[in-house]
């Protein structure tokens, strides 16, 4: 641990509304809990910041490398000292001074992940510029929306498209923002309007900032409804980044530790990662797609990587699709098999028996140990958010070597509320919270927190509006979920989501969807039902695994129309369903699918950002499909 880090470990009471020591009250069923908090490890100074924050590392070791690069040239990292990123970072606020912004004022950043977009960031934070990400899939619509409400005159883009698609929202709404063109060089400039203001401006406009100062606008991307702009503090980022910092010791507080970044910075939790990645005593990489990523992953050679569900189930059925057919394909099943019942015997009190070790061993020795060096080789540490990932798949990365730590939150909740750590986790649950942070269930079930890292609420809307907190001060998450004994959360759905059937069944469409994800062919999958006879599913195939699945099944190659309507095709389907189908009762279970010739995507607008379905969306743009599965449209009531 670092020894200012160390220094700051002078609140070691809970969140404000709790006794010291873990809250915990008897809820309805039992083996659960009502509430339960975690006391608090650390809290840094009411007027510390993330960028002072930052320069006591600089103060520390001001030779330390902190940042990686990637240059245009082969496979080589530019690295980045924390002195040298402190005085970029200085030079960006300082420009960013001399073009005109203030502190309080909004900037929007529309771009993908990269070098340049945490710089600008930081050096927002330095000054109290209010950074405003906005995803590079956001619809002009959306973008127009925000530029209004966020009331943002001043924008950075990253390429000459993204400059015309801004002037041209800008343009339609009548709002005046002045734009600035990575692609054009336009970083160079900002910087140049700087150079008369001098270094000690910065370490000024950085010492007025409070607890209270506005850090960042996040507008959620939702699933449904109008993005809303979240409101992040400072005092929100630091009250929950050392308690997260010292919670996940062992992944990010290391000077071993070296965390590859891909995933959008747009989106809360890659945002809360890469400031911690900064604070911490690792070194942060950053790439703006996957096009190149496991030549990046080979290259920079991560300790742990931030993935969604998503991506993790497409690496274990890359592995499946690449073993081929017959005995190769018999083998890296068993292979697989073997890493997730040793997972699943580490769990037991005798753990795993000596006769699994070997068999998992050999195992890992000929076959597994191609998967972990696939991410770099190095990798021990996954985390895990943006949707529920499937306990096979836990055991599966637990088993070969790679803990997968599966957290939950909002970004009302600036990314994690509750994580899993590799020495207290429970696969299948989504962690306990973050020492800091309270949980509770509601009388319906619904998830709720509280806690200092918690946002205050929405720009531009009133509280009775969209109330986001219930009347006692506790964030509503619209999740529906349970405690166990141990303060460990299990997230069921969606409570707006919950499929009512014609019968009066209550149906959570996640554990059926979850289950369907796993297999190769399937991409995407929404249950449908509510207010139907029965519950049934629209199923799309996924075109990068669909190759290879036919080529194993010994069939001819086909585009997703013909596919579709594939009689192995759809049997294979059908039998993944039936699987699916033994975890939940009769009433529950998919009669049903639909397989459509169209995937959901972010292009589409059937996915957001963090790659979740629109759910309401699907339904309204395939309710033709939907009827046809119930042969007619549902009756008005």
């Amino acid at each position: 641990m670092m020894d200012w880090f160390k220094d700051k470990q002078v609140k070691t009471e809970p969140v404000i509304g709790f006794p010291p020591g873990t809250v915990a009250v008897a809820g309805k069923a039992p083996g659960t809990l009502k509430e339960f908090s975690m006391p608090a490890i650390s809290q840094w100074g009411e007027n510390e910041n993330v960028v002072s924050l930052f320069r006591r590392r600089v103060t520390q070791d001001p030779s330390q490398t902190v940042i990686e690069q990637k240059t245009l040239l082969g496979e080589q990292w530019r690295k980045l000292s924390a002195g040298e990123f402190w005085d970029e970072i200085s030079s960006v606020s300082r420009g960013l001074l001399g073009i005109g912004l203030k502190p309080g004022d909004c900037l929007a950043l529309h771009g993908p992940t990269s070098y340049e977009w945490t710089l600008i960031d930081m050096a927002c934070l330095a000054i109290g510029v209010v950074t405003v990400p906005i995803y590079e899939t956001d619809s002009a619509a959306q973008i127009e929306w925000i530029l209004q409400d966020a009331d943002i005159h001043y924008a950075i883009v990253s390429t000459q498209s993204s400059v015309e698609l801004m002037h041209a929202v800008a343009g339609r709404a009548e709002h005046k923002c002045k734009i600035y063109s990575l692609a054009a060089g336009d970083l160079l400039s900002i910087i140049e309007a700087g150079r008369q203001i001098a270094p000690a401006v910065i370490d000024s406009y950085n010492n007025q900032l409070t607890a209270d100062s506005v850090a960042t606008i996040i507008y959620t991307s939702g699933t449904t409804g109008r993005p809303k702009g979240t409101v992040i503090t400072q005092g929100n980022a630091t009250s929950l980044l050392p308690n997260l910092l010292d919670y996940l010791t062992e992944i990010g507080m290391q000077k071993t530790t070296r965390c590859l970044l891909f995933l959008p910075v747009a989106h809360a939790l890659a945002r809360l990662v890469s400031w911690g990645a900064l604070l911490g005593p690792g070194v942060l990489g950053l790439v703006p797609d996957t096009k190149n990523l496991l030549a990046d992953l080979a290259s920079f050679k991560p300790s742990y990587i931030l993935a969604v569900p998503r991506v993790l189930e497409k690496v274990y059925n890359a592995a499946d699709a690449s073993a081929g057919h017959g005995l190769k394909l018999r083998l890296f099943r068993l292979a697989a098999k073997s890493a997730i019942d040793y997972s699943k015997a580490l769990d037991t009190a005798e753990g795993p028996s000596r006769a699994l070790k070997v068999r998992r061993q050999v195992f890992y020795q000929l076959i597994l140990s191609r998967l972990t060096n696939l991410l770099g080789g190095n990798a021990k540490y996954i985390i895990s958010g943006g949707g529920p990932l499937s306990v096979r798949l836990g055991h599966f990365f637990r088993g070969i070597g790679v803990t997968v730590c599966e957290g939950y939150g909002l970004t009302e909740t600036l990314g994690p509320a509750t994580v899993n750590v590799p020495h207290r986790a429970k696969i299948g649950s989504v962690g306990q919270p973050v020492p800091g942070i309270a949980v509770r269930t509601s009388d319906v079930g619904e998830i709720q927190f509280k806690g200092n890292p918690m946002s205050k609420g929405y720009l531009n809307i009133d509280s009775k509006d969209n109330p986001l907190y219930t009347e006692d001060g506790w964030l509503r998450t619209g999740d529906k979920g349970w405690i166990d004994t141990d303060g460990f959360v299990y997230i069921t759905g969606r409570m707006k989501e919950i499929i009512v059937t014609a019968g009066g069944k209550n149906v959570s469409p996640e554990i059926l969807e979850d289950g369907l994800r796993g297999h190769p062919l399937i991409s995407n999958v929404v249950v449908v039902g509510d207010r139907r006879p029965f519950i049934a599913a629209l199923v799309t195939l996924d075109s990068e695994m669909l190759p290879g699945w036919l080529r194993n099944h010994n069939l001819p190659p086909m585009d997703i129309s013909d596919a579709a309507r594939h009689p192995a095709v759809l049997k294979a389907l059908e039998r993944a369903v039936g699987r699916a189908n033994q975890k939940v009762s009769r009433a529950e279970s998919i009669r049903k699918i639909r397989v459509l010739t169209t995937d959901f995507s972010l292009e589409n607008g059937t996915m957001t950002p963090s790659l979740k379905v629109k759910r309401s969306v699907v339904i309204k743009r395939f309710e033709n499909e939907i009827n046809a599965i119930y042969g007619g449209p549902l009756e008005q009531e």
